[in-house]
């Protein structure tokens, strides 16, 4: 029998979780019952979803040191961000219990006067979910939460990396829903089989640039309706009216927390030129003074990436730079997948550190001529997930908030961190398909139809 098997990043000689692999073979009849349960679970009233995804919640909650203890071992994250990941992942469950008893059409005039016309949202029925190791727990909560809520049958598959975790919720989830409504597949080509399969409706997938491609490229092919959330090269733009000494906790955690492995954490911090040099040595200084430990540690703030091959790439992207690393640049003479916290100064827009997401703690420094020049910087990527904008001047706040090219903006806040109530989702390559969480939902785990009742 193929496993999956999961190890600690910070201990590789651990193994975490070992999960039966989904034999291909199997894949049709799991389709079948999803599809069957599906059918069923979409006739279940909605407070009765909302009841099921209530206890979950409840069950999340119930075991929530164990979950973070959990993710932390299996990822490497702090444990303190650990924690929160659990209360995010809780909360969202909460959220979309209750997002099933809210409106799900509208009532539009008749072309007779006794005409009633109105919409309803209908579920889509199986939808497959493909998410990633760094957020084990938060991301497949706000893809399955909403996509039960709504009625809809799940394959949800999770990254092998954090398999441990995913099988943890997906347990937590099949205690209170029906069989079938929540498949589990995890292994070689399950993820190939979710985007290929026509007995699958939609997918939405959380990841690299180049697999989101993939996955939409097929889904779409076959007339399936597809949402990737992708790469992001996140700009934070200090002006030279920011209160830096205010904002430098903010920026370094953005960019060095959880050694940077998230798709919103800062990648490059653009300072104007008239707060440079100030915001560079501030800079220098906190990233300096940031904790590496053992994730399980409470005063952890960076721990381990998630693998070598992680830290390797970092490693060359650094090496690859023109730019003069500032501090760190090195690994530490510990075990586990290590990167010391890394900031670089970098002349070059074109820069790789100014151009790649590396996804580790190394973030490029770059020096801005002029509020535009900063904007300009900001900009020039493929990318446009997140953006940060620091300034005590509200029209410039209202002003460039239109001109970074992001999906969500933030100003004198971080990059990182956004309500599980709020759309995410970015720009150019970044994102393909409708928003994810919060009422933007709905649009993506439903479809609308049209509904005329005349006498």
């Amino acid at each position: 029998m193929t496993t999956v098997r999961s190890t600690n990043p910070h201990d590789p000689k651990e193994t975490v979780a070992e999960v039966a692999a989904t034999p291909s073979g199997e894949f049709p009849a799991l389709l079948d019952l999803a599809a069957g349960a599906g059918r069923a679970w979409a006739r279940t009233a909605a407070p009765e979803r909302a009841v099921a995804l209530t206890r979950a919640a409840d069950d999340i909650a119930a075991g929530a040191e164990r979950l973070a203890d959990l993710i932390s071992r299996e990822v490497g994250k702090p444990i303190t961000e650990a924690r929160g990941e659990v209360v995010r992942a809780e909360r969202t469950f909460r959220y979309f219990a209750q997002s099933a008893l809210f409106p799900e059409g509208d009532v539009l005039p008749g072309s007779e006067a006794r005409t009633l016309t109105f919409t309803q949202s209908r579920p889509r029925g199986v939808v497959g979910l493909i998410t990633p190791w760094n957020f084990p727990l938060a991301i497949p909560a706000w893809k399955l939460a909403p996509a039960l809520a709504y009625g809809n049958a799940v394959v949800f598959k999770p990254s092998a990396q954090a398999v441990g975790t995913a099988q943890a919720l997906a347990e937590i989830l099949n205690r209170h829903l029906p069989p079938g409504v929540v498949m589990f597949a995890v292994g070689p080509g399950s993820g190939a089989l979710v985007a290929q399969s026509p007995a699958i409706s939609a997918v939405s997938f959380t990841g690299s640039t180049e697999v989101g491609r993939q996955v939409a490229a097929a889904v779409s092919a076959r007339g399936g309706i597809a949402q990737a959330e992708m790469g992001g090269q996140n700009p934070t733009v200090v002006l030279a009216d920011a209160d830096v000494d205010g904002a430098i906790a903010g920026i370094v955690g953005s960019a060095f927390a959880y050694a940077g492995q998230k798709c919103t954490a800062t990648s490059r911090i653009i300072v104007q030129d008239d707060v440079y040099e100030h915001t560079r040595d501030a800079l220098v200084e906190a990233v300096k003074a940031l904790v590496v430990l053992d994730p399980s540690d409470p005063k952890c703030q960076v721990g381990p990436v998630i693998d070598k091959a992680s830290r390797d790439g970092a490693l060359a992207a650094v090496a690859a730079s023109s730019g003069r690393i500032l501090t760190g640049g090195s690994r530490p003479d510990v075990p586990g997948s290590y990167l010391e916290p890394t900031l670089v100064e970098v002349a070059d827009a074109d820069d790789v550190l100014a151009t790649d997401e590396v996804f580790a703690p190394v973030t490029a420094l770059l020096r801005a001529r002029s509020v535009e020049h900063a904007i300009e910087l900001a900009n020039a990527t493929p990318y446009g997930l997140s953006a940060s904008l620091y300034t005590r001047d509200l029209t410039a706040a209202l002003t460039h908030t239109r001109d970074l090219e992001a999906g969500m903006i933030r100003v004198n806040a971080p990059t990182t961190g956004l309500d599980h109530w709020a759309p995410f989702g970015g720009t150019k390559e970044s994102s393909f398909g409708p928003r994810e969480q919060g009422l933007a939902a709905l649009q993506f785990y439903t479809e609308s139809t049209t509904v005329a009742v005349s006498p």
